[in-house]
């Protein structure tokens, strides 16, 4: 659905040239959610932007649906946009028109529509995210998640195939990123959109995305499916994410003191809930100490990482057991 082949992006400053995004091959395809995560200036935006064109490439192609719309102007440009849907992190509502004339103001922009069909749409999509019953109400009456909602109830008006998400959660409360991203999800089962979404929090991406690029300071590090980088990140910069979402930032060295060999298992799908372990040390007796874990789910599957000091005779059958189950282990550097 979307490809950037060499696309980059700089600007001029003060007379100098400042790369804001090097050169980038990706692919996006048709129906997923592709999580975009960096720091702040690591070129999300930008890269996010290059997609509807409001940056253009200094360098390289952009590709949408097949067609290279790198130089797309006037009437192009509005077709290829009208397709291109875009929430961002603080609403951009129009704070004197009710909540359904915010949500019909890009179908009245694009023309051709009879009020009647525009109200129609609008109620349809007030019902999709929850707001039937505050059509009438003002920005100003609404929670931030509200908001939000209103501003993906606007961005679906048009019915585009591509839905842009500018760090649509950052300015909301857990509890209502939650939702929001709920939402986002079975939007994106419902109507078969694909949704590119922006963050600088890993537990955003491991949610609702199904593909994950990293960025750090305009170059992508790392790219690959949300479970493959989250259980095994390789960058530097992606392994801070993911402890940062694990809450083990700013540790000190990992369990000094522990005897035995120090080893992490990834566990995926239906071998997450299995009694593995429970089995593995009736056969090998082997002794384990568990030091920490997590259970939870990337997007709808299951997962479970858990970091044992292990030791026995039999402890390379019991790693042999294990790898047959198709539990990955990595073993723990002190």
């Amino acid at each position: 659905m979307i490809r950037f082949s060499a696309a980059s992006k700089s600007y001029r400053v003060n007379g100098s040239t400042v790369p804001a995004l090097h050169p980038v091959d990706l692919t996006i395809e048709a129906g997923e959610v592709f999580g975009i995560i960096g720091h702040s200036g690591a070129g999300k935006s930008t890269l996010l932007r290059l997609i509807n064109l409001l940056e253009r490439p200094t360098a390289g192609r952009v590709f949408v649906d097949g067609r290279d719309v790198t130089d797309a102007q006037g009437a192009e440009l509005r077709r290829l946009r009208a397709g291109i849907g875009m929430i961002f992190q603080h609403f951009n509502l129009l704070s004197s028109r009710s909540v359904a004339d915010n949500v019909a103001f890009p179908l009245r922009l694009q023309g051709g529509m009879a009020e009647s069909a525009v109200a129609e749409r609008v109620a349809e999509l007030l019902g999709l995210v929850g707001l039937s019953a505050h059509a009438d109400k003002y920005p100003a009456q609404l929670s931030g998640g509200q908001k939000q909602r209103v501003g993906i109830a606007r961005a679906l008006a048009t019915r585009p195939s591509i839905l842009l998400c500018d760090e649509a959660t950052s300015a909301l409360d857990p509890q209502t990123t939650a939702s929001v991203l709920e939402l986002l999800a079975d939007i994106n089962r419902r109507l078969g959109l694909t949704i590119v979404l922006i963050t600088h929090e890993m537990d955003v991406i491991r949610r609702v995305c199904d593909r994950v690029a990293v960025l750090d300071a305009g170059h992508v590090v790392e790219m690959g499916s949300v479970a493959d980088v989250f259980l095994h990140p390789h960058h530097p910069t992606t392994r801070r994410f993911v402890a940062e979402a694990d809450h083990r930032e700013g540790r000190g060295p990992e369990f000094p003191g522990v005897s035995g060999r120090l080893f992490r298992l990834s566990f995926r799908g239906d071998a997450t809930y299995s009694p593995l372990l429970s089995r593995v040390v009736r056969d090998t007796g082997v002794e384990y100490n568990l030091l920490s874990g997590r259970v939870d789910r990337i997007k709808d599957e299951p997962y479970g990482q858990l970091t044992l000091a292990m030791h026995g005779e039999r402890l390379d059958d019991a790693l042999a057991q294990i790898r047959a189950a198709g539990v990955d282990i990595e073993e723990v550097n002190r």
